[in-house]
């Protein structure tokens, strides 16, 4: 077994900002389905054809991007030891 060393940057979101992440995503995702299904009332030919399709599809395609859990950050952590203090700058 591997041990690879986790830190703060390295760690996945919280639960909960993930689910905010996520419900904000199918939100916009359902309010642009609402806006085909109102658009649908006043286009005609195949501007119709694409609310219509947007309005059936779009639905399984916000449950996909709900879904879709964000993947670890991988950036490298800088150290403090590359900060340097100026004198002539108050500490804290």
């Amino acid at each position: 077994m591997k041990n690879r060393a986790q830190s703060v940057t390295t760690l996945v979101d919280s639960p909960a900002a993930d689910r905010k992440r996520r419900m904000i995503r199918y939100s916009v995702a359902m309010g642009i389905r609402m806006v085909c299904i109102v658009l649908m009332l006043f286009v005609k030919d195949w501007a119709l054809i694409v609310c219509a399709l947007g309005a059936i599809f779009l639905p399984y395609f916000a449950v996909i991007l709900a879904n879709v859990v964000a993947p670890a950050r991988s950036k490298a952590v800088e150290g403090p030891g590359g900060l340097l203090l100026r004198a002539d700058e108050p500490v804290g």
